[in-house]
């Protein structure tokens, strides 16, 4: 069988789009989110999307192989908020581990369709591991600046849970994604050394943060540089940057990124960015073109879309990552 690792030597590996902005077109109601299992459960659950790999799996599947059919390498499963920390909003945090064990099923069951349709392109699936709706390193109150609503310890347990799920249901490597508080991102790192320990695996893993603004800083307050300095201590298969920029405003950050790290580079930037509805604008085909011009500096091996793309985006990326090689590992990094 063949793995990420000979296959990112070979070629620029596409990563699939939102999975958020395609559930939207599905226009699923209170009653669909909850399906026959949960139509009685007390708290509204409409916009749990994670609840949907349980809920409305066809979808998910539906999403997941629109991607693949224009060419995505990589599908991330429906996991963004899928630790009990998020859960607890929706009062479900005890259905943390079968989420992410139905979605990790659910994204192989797809991606091995295509992988056996097209044994030269092989498919993987990312458990996506998302920065969960709290943070370690700053205070959610003004007025207490030395308060926190999470620790290392719970956010850590909570991570477990999940990566224990995902490597149950049979994901290739982990995504810990949107990172915007390197202290959640060292709790989900440490988890997942855990679980590999624990279950001898040895599961790639990807490390994708968020420069928040024009101050090319995460939001706990790193610059690019520090960022990955902070993030090498462990083995990766690679380092990147996705959401909050569009492509245009991430390339900066991502030369700056490539030329300080010998791990795999990657980016899946949002589709522009939002107008004043919190819709993406940004065609395919501009898009297409913003990428191009990564593609041409050689900074990247793995390039997808993040919030507003959709499968149109994806093909475009396909179509140009075809037309170039992926980056090269300097040989003192090897």
């Amino acid at each position: 069988m063949s793995n990420i690792y000979s296959e990112i030597q070979k070629r620029i590996l596409v990563l699939d789009g939102a999975m958020g902005t395609m559930l939207q077109e599905y226009n699923f109601s209170e009653e669909d989110f909850r399906g026959e299992r949960f139509k009685d459960h007390p708290s509204p659950l409409k916009g749990n999307n994670d609840l949907l790999s349980i809920t409305q799996p066809e979808a998910i599947k539906e999403v997941h192989r629109k991607y693949l059919e224009v060419g995505a390498d990589i599908i991330e499963t429906n996991t963004f908020s899928g630790t009990s920390i998020a859960m607890e909003d929706y009062s479900l945090e005890h259905l943390a581990y079968e989420l992410n064990y139905e979605s990790a099923k659910i994204a192989k069951e797809v991606a091995n369709e295509f992988t056996a349709k097209e044994p030269h392109k092989p498919r993987f699936v990312a458990g996506a591991i998302g920065p969960t709706n709290r943070t370690a390193s700053l205070s959610p109150d003004v007025n207490k600046p030395e308060y926190r609503a999470v620790t290392f310890e719970d956010l850590r347990k909570a991570y477990k849970e999940q990566v224990e799920g995902l490597v149950a249901g049979g994901v290739d490597l982990l995504l810990v994604e949107t990172i915007f508080d390197t202290l959640n991102a060292k709790a989900a790192l440490f988890a997942i050394d855990e679980v590999k320990e624990e279950r001898n695996v040895d599961i790639p893993i990807m490390v994708s943060g968020t420069i928040t603004d024009a101050s090319g800083r995460t939001l706990s307050g790193q610059t690019v540089e520090a960022f990955l300095i902070s993030m090498s201590h462990i083995p990766l298969l690679s380092v990147g940057f996705n959401c909050a920029l569009g492509a245009e405003q991430l390339q900066p950050y991502l030369k700056r990124l490539s030329n300080n790290t010998s791990f795999y580079t990657s980016a899946y930037p949002n589709a522009g960015l939002p107008n004043a509805f919190g819709e993406y604008d940004q065609s395919p085909e501009e898009m297409k073109t913003l990428i191009e011009d990564y593609l041409k500096d050689g900074i990247l091996n793995i390039i997808g879309g993040c919030c507003g793309t959709t499968p149109q985006h994806i093909k475009g990326i396909v179509e140009v990552a075809e037309k170039y090689q992926p980056r090269q590992l300097k040989v003192a990094d090897l």
